[in-house]
């Protein structure tokens, strides 16, 4: 087994490739080894005196080997894959083990995870954080954890989960993450899928879960609870602490022997896909998956490594999700950064009193994370005096018009920007808890033009990553090198890009070629080869283009697009975007049309939420009802202005659509009917899946009855 010789690239891609040329043929077969490099030495000595000196990832690589593969792509558990080497991504392939040992040797005393416990935030240091993870190996191991069998972590971000997710890899298996919202069916469905030995609960309310449905899974073997004590002692289940203890007695030797067996282009990850678009898919994701995107695509969003500069972050978003598990836990080995874990109510309000506290260099959110900080913000000045009123909006101003004037180059801002910033704006970065922050992320869905300039008024600037779980999350990003407004920045060095079926504007399906694609969907054979073409190439099924800086623009998502009866395709988010930026009270605005005569609209207000369960509530939020009472209305509740029951604000939305329609290409682009519905889409709900991200097929079929009332003729 050559280090190098289980390769393979797209033949003959040429410089301009990413540009819609000729794709080359046979990527996928037996034969598609393109030429090869030289492979560096086997077997080098590793005695016990490597172990002590600083491993860099490329000195570890050296020993490293591949497992034969003839294809790119795999659906079985404990198959290997060719990787996508070639000149332009040549570094080698190493394992989760070596990247994080390669870290420990040069970060090994820096502090690596905070938790909060009694209001004190206890840390742990790199070094402490991988004798962890080889303790949960051996504990995992000796429950039995089979090869490529998966350990399935059920729970809210934390330290327990950080060490579960790395030592099941070290221990031959495969990390695989539930939902914290899925139902006990959902959460049978992947521990089934991937033949879980083990499942780690966070506390009883999880725990429940898995009991209902433990004696439908056969490979079983072992429960482990991380939060809160047992309620009830019951075989094979055990406490954080029993776990940790249970594989004191494996030796080093034998847990070595099952890390050193582990290779790049196996399968170490699976990230279950939340469903949006029907059943979940299990996305197999190699070891060389996830070590060359924690290197790269966090580079290119200029993240610094911790010998530099230590970076910071709070942990939030779902583990469960790419975005945040590259983000969090794989980029946070990789540089050695700092990673704060947020209380398990962040999202439901206490995600801002730990920014605050933790003040981090970055932070990554999902738009509508963007947005309820946007609305809190918004809120927040709405309740100001009117002098200070007028202080923010005329700082607010200064800064938008600065930064649209200088986003797509350095360029130095005026004196006024600057007093603006120095006497509003940093106060009021400081407020959510950005005072130190540096960089700023948005991905896992479409942001909005709004919210962009909302926060370029604040001067923070969103950067947009763009990819999916199958790339292993970002495959182009914008950074402070590659930003321009609406794009979602440039292809991730090393990552190639080509537009299929181009039409007369330029527009084309987005593909993707890397170390980042993917190595197919866990026992499906048919998805993976509908999701990778011929020669090897991801589709997106996003719809792009590209300028000639090499920017890309998405115009759409091609199974969301709209074809009308009449044979018009219309991408429905910019359509829905521009109502809502018309509406400041529209929360959700969902555009129906497919195969109809004409397009109609489903509205939600913005209303405050429950903040136990998160469930949208009856009553209007406070911009909601400033906006009613600019009109002259006195609602406060949603229920006061459904089924036309507030002339004014009915008479208000109507010519806001009537606006939206004035700018519509063709009269198929008009919108004729709308309806507001009683309640705003929400997770708890099912209209939005875990990152918040718009499930229409189950909004569809929730509201099949109005839809249908549109078209009665």
């Amino acid at each position: 087994m050559g280090s190098r010789s289980e390769t393979s690239r797209p033949a003959d891609l040429q410089e301009d490739s990413h540009e819609n040329g000729e794709i080359p043929k046979n990527s996928l077969d037996s034969s598609a080894q393109g030429p090869m490099t030289d492979p560096r030495k086997e077997g080098e000595d590793q005695d016990a005196s490597q172990a002590q000196r600083s491993w860099s990832v490329e000195e570890v690589a050296v020993s490293t080997e591949l497992t034969p593969a003839q294809c790119l792509w795999s659906t079985e558990a404990s198959g290997s894959v060719l990787l996508r080497i070639d000149e332009d991504c040549p570094e080698e392939a190493v394992t989760v083990h070596q990247m994080f040992s390669a870290s420990v040797q040069k970060y090994g005393g820096l502090f690596a995870l905070a938790t909060k416990k009694k209001d004190k935030w206890e840390k742990i240091t790199f070094s402490d954080y991988y004798h962890c993870c080889r303790k949960a190996a051996k504990s995992f191991h000796k429950l039995g954890l089979e090869r490529f069998h998966s350990v399935a972590i059920l729970g809210y971000n934390s330290t327990e989960w950080f060490i579960s997710a790395i030592g099941a890899i070290f221990a031959g298996g495969i990390m695989t993450g539930i939902y914290a919202t899925n139902s006990p069916e959902a959460c049978l469905n992947v521990a089934s899928d991937s033949r879980a030995n083990i499942i780690v609960v966070e506390h009883q309310k999880q725990l429940d879960k898995i009991l209902q449905i433990k004696d439908q899974l056969p490979h079983l073997k072992a429960i482990v609870q991380y939060s809160e004590p047992l309620k009830e002692k019951l075989p094979n289940l055990y406490t954080w602490e029993e776990f940790m203890e249970f594989g004191s007695d494996v030796p080093d030797e034998e847990l070595d022997d099952i890390i050193s067996s582990q290779r790049p282009n196996q399968c170490c990850v699976l990230i279950y896909t939340s469903g949006t678009t029907g059943t979940s898919k299990g996305v197999m994701l190699s070891h060389d998956n996830i070590t060359w995107t924690a290197i790269h695509a966090s580079r290119a969003g200029d993240m610094q490594p911790a010998d530099t500069r230590q970076e910071s972050l709070v942990s939030y978003l779902p583990l469960s999700h790419i975005a945040g598990q590259i983000y969090d836990l794989w980029t946070g080995i990789q540089w050695g950064e700092l990673v704060y874990f947020a209380q398990p109510d962040a999202l439901k309000g206490s995600l801002i009193g730990t920014l605050r506290e933790v003040r981090p260099s970055s932070h990554m959110g999902v738009p509508r994370v963007w947005e309820k900080m946007m609305e809190k913000i918004k809120e927040g000045i709405s309740q100001c005096g009117y002098m200070k009123k007028k202080l923010v909006a005329w700082a607010m101003s200064v800064s938008l018009e600065a930064n649209q004037r200088c986003a797509n180059k350095d360029g130095e801002k005026p004196f006024l920007f600057a007093l603006a910033d120095g006497l509003v704006l940093e106060k009021l970065r400081a407020e959510l808890g950005f005072s130190c922050c540096q960089k700023f992320f948005s991905g896992a869905a479409p942001i909005g033009s709004e919210t962009v300039q909302f926060f370029l008024g604040l001067n923070i600037r969103l950067y947009e990553a763009y990819g999916m779980s199958e790339s292993t999350g970002p495959h182009f990003m914008s950074g402070p090198r590659a930003y321009k407004l609406p794009s979602c920045g440039k292809v991730v060095p090393g990552c190639k890009f080509k537009l299929a079926n181009v039409d007369s504007d330029g527009t084309g399906e987005v593909c993707f070629w890397g170390r980042n694609v993917f190595m197919g969907f866990l026992n499906m054979e048919d998805k993976t080869r509908e999701a990778l073409d011929e020669e090897g190439w991801l589709r997106s099924g996003d719809l792009g283009k590209v300028d000639e800086e090499g920017f890309l623009f998405i115009t759409g998502r091609i199974k969301e697009l709209i074809i009308t009866a009449g044979g018009e395709n219309i991408p429905p988010v910019p359509i829905e975007d521009a109502v809502k930026k018309e509406l400041p009270i529209v929360s959700n605005a969902m555009l129906i049309g497919d195969k109809r005569k004409f397009l109609s609209l489903l509205l939600t207000l913005k209303c405050l939420s429950n903040t136990d369960t998160m469930e949208p509530m009856d009553d209007l939020s406070l911009e909601a009802v400033e906006f009613c009472q600019q009109l002259g209305s006195h609602a406060t509740k949603v229920s006061d202005i459904i089924g036309g029951r507030d002339k004014a604000v009915y008479q208000s939305i109507q010519e806001a659509i009537g606006r939206v329609n004035l700018g519509a290409t063709s009269n198929a682009q008009r919108m004729q009917k709308w309806i507001i519905l009683p309640r705003d889409f929400s997770i708890s709900g099912g209209e939005l899946g875990p990152t918040m991200k718009l499930r229409r097929p189950v909004v569809l079929k929730m509201y099949h009855s109005e839809i249908e009332n549109f078209y009665k003729e």
